[in-house]
């Protein structure tokens, strides 16, 4: 896909139809165990679930005019019984159930070990106590062998009927997909567990299926190419059922998580990934607690385009936010003034037809000068401006000892475990590992300040490339020359997993400078007027992540861009689809970019950037939402 002139962005698929195949599935499942159940819910699937069926639905009863007017399911499905789907009561998964008088228990569960043994244990209470059940286990996305294998080793694999509810893909936006399996980053990058692969390629397969097949593939990591390839498998053998329907995607990029650490571990100064940061946005929506209510509340509000206030500041540098409400504040107040010249029946048009949205639009904007009072409180105690300095200066590779000061303090302070850990990983990225005496310090220091116990998390860090020590001995150009003899000589076979981590530490600068990624600007970068991607960072930085995939989109594959790929350790594929390559069809300038491992919401907001200036739509799918303290809590063990 060259990139021309400035155009229309093209509409992004209907990405609706995946809630209601999702929500339909659900309850059909439910239905194989007809009549009163009790059901069980993992807390994680809790969320999700409450995007696409709300419990008024799950909790149909018999005999009652609602259910059949207003039950999506029955409407669309007259033959369907309401009964058949009726959930009498609730658990959260790990809780323990009272006295209950149903003959039914359906668990709807993730695939874990834990949970399963959980089950068997009120199987087996039953069984203990002459209960005689119905037992149902309903796995999202998928069951794998070993939650099969555990149930059987605790003796009640045989009294449960087990089933999988196909529920891959959850649109928390028009243009962004979460398959909301935040384990995936630990389980794959740090345990080495492929089992995922198999969920990450069936949902691509759904999409495919629904929006027709993808012009042209290209993607660049291990898991990124695992995945790709098993999806291709899948789709020869199912005939691919997509064929027949008309492209709506044009391009597909898969990339790792580990391909860029950089840009997850920076501190994130867009509207909306701050948000995410000072509040944790879950499943698209946000609690926002009475220090932004103003009042003893809470209030959860949905963040996404409907939000006529948050689409418009979304994408936005926090500096320039504040600037914008106010200014939005003004014009809600005159739409209000309006009112004072009208005569009776301008005034009955005004009521039906503006107060309602203007009153919600007041509500929004209300919440959202709260939530930015509120970050601006929160920031101001973190010494906010000061990090913000050292995490630069780190990108740069620029005083780097002051930086280094500055996480000692950090640390001594004990400010926040999270944001220790951070600063480390960063400083030990960008400077290609930390130097064994820097090393040593900075882990006695943590240890000191935040307990012995985060020992393991150290050796979890540095077995997955985040926070490593140099080797003594060995300086940059020799760890870089061992490197690009092993990645360029392709004879000597499949590289190891120790060697991969190596080249991963080992090149932080020289791919900065081979990409551009810090902007060299005359002045003041304007954040106001952004002119690239690194707006996202103050113009400090151009994620790399985004970069990489600008770059071969633009580009149509990877030529040229060889040293880079060297550099970040090959893995990289480029497939050309079927369907005849024309840039002025409006489905070829969609790109589906799938982050495996996690993205940002400043990932999003700088790739919106581009498609927004040049006409282009990406859409994106990834394993979860992360971000800097997500990626931290999945490393850390604090179990003695």
């Amino acid at each position: 896909m060259a990139f021309t002139g400035r155009r229309d962005v093209p509409e992004p698929p209907d990405f609706a139809i995946l809630k209601r195949l999702a929500r339909d599935q659900l309850i059909y499942l439910l239905e194989q165990l007809p009549g009163k159940k009790d059901l069980f819910i993992e807390a994680d699937l809790m969320s999700p679930l409450d995007r696409i069926a709300n419990v008024s639905i799950l909790k149909v009863r018999p005999g009652l005019g609602w259910a059949s007017a207003h039950c999506p399911c029955c409407h669309s499905h007259p033959g369907l019984s309401p009964q058949q789907h009726e959930v009498d009561k609730l658990y959260k998964v790990e809780s323990r159930p009272g006295p209950s008088a149903s003959d039914q228990f359906c668990f709807l569960v993730r695939p874990r070990i834990r949970t399963m043994r959980y089950i068997a244990d009120i199987i087996n209470a039953d069984k203990m106590s002459g209960r005689n059940r119905k037992y149902k286990i309903i796995f999202s996305p998928q069951k794998f062998y070993a939650c099969e294998m555990v149930l059987e080793e605790e003796g009640v694999f045989g009294d449960i009927t087990c089933d999988e509810w196909s529920f891959y893909l959850l649109p928390l936006d028009e243009d962004i997909i979460s398959m909301e399996l935040p384990e995936f980053f630990r389980d794959y990058f740090l345990e080495g567990d492929h089992r995922w692969i198999n969920s990450v390629a069936r949902a691509l397969q759904l999409l495919s299926s629904l929006y027709g097949p993808f012009g042209k593939a290209y993607g660049i990591g291990r898991c990124a190419k695992m995945s790709y390839e098993l999806w291709r498998d899948l789709e020869e053998e199912s005939e691919s059922e997509g064929q027949g329907r008309k492209p709506e995607i044009g391009n597909i990029f898969l990339m790792d998580r580990d391909m860029d650490y950089v840009t997850a571990l920076c501190s994130q100064v867009v509207y909306e990934g701050l948000v995410d940061d000072t509040f944790r946005i879950k499943c698209g929506s946000v609690d926002f607690g009475p220090d932004v209510t103003s009042s003893d509340k809470s209030i959860k509000v949905l963040l996404n385009a409907q939000d006529k206030v948050f689409s418009q500041i979304r994408n936005e540098h926090f500096s320039s936010v504040f600037g914008f409400l106010s200014q939005k504040s003004r014009n809600l107040q005159a739409q209000y003034d309006r009112r004072r010249g009208m005569d009776i029946k301008q005034m009955k048009n005004f009521v039906s037809q503006e107060l309602k949205g203007l009153k919600q639009e007041h509500r929004l904007l209300s919440l959202h000068i709260g939530a930015c009072e509120s970050i601006m409180k929160k920031k101001t105690k973190q010494d906010f401006q000061e990090m913000m300095k050292a995490e630069h200066s780190l990108l740069e590779g620029f005083d780097i000892r002051e930086s280094t000061s500055f996480i000692e303090e950090h640390i001594d302070r004990q400010v926040s475990p999270i944001d220790s850990l951070r600063l480390m990983c960063l400083l030990s990225i960008t400077e290609n590992g930390l130097n064994p005496k820097d090393y040593r310090s900075l882990k006695t220091q943590y240890l000191q300040s935040y307990g012995p116990e985060h020992l393991l998390t150290f050796h979890n860090l540095k077995r997955i490339g985040l926070l490593t020590e140099q080797s003594a001995g060995d300086t940059l150009t020799a760890v870089e020359s061992k490197v690009s003899r092993l990645v360029t000589d392709r004879a000597a076979g499949k590289i190891t997993d120790a060697f991969n981590s190596l080249a991963r530490k080992s090149n932080f600068g020289a791919i900065s400078k081979k990409l551009g990624l810090i902007p060299r600007v005359d002045g003041e970068y304007d954040l106001t007027m952004p002119r690239d991607m690194a707006y996202v960072f103050s113009g400090a930085y151009v994620p790399l992540s985004c970069k990489i995939i600008e770059q071969v989109l633009g580009r149509r594959g990877w030529l040229g861009l060889e040293e880079v790929v060297r550099l970040l350790n090959g893995n990289e594929f480029a497939v050309s689809g079927t369907e005849e390559d024309n840039p002025t069809w409006d489905y070829q300038r969609v790109t589906l970019a799938v982050f495996l491992g996690g993205c940002t919401f400043s990932e999003i907001a700088a790739l919106r950037f581009p498609g927004k200036e040049r006409g282009f739509k990406f859409i994106f799918l990834t394993t979860a939402i992360t971000n800097s303290t997500r990626m931290m809590e999945a490393m850390i063990e604090t179990k003695a």
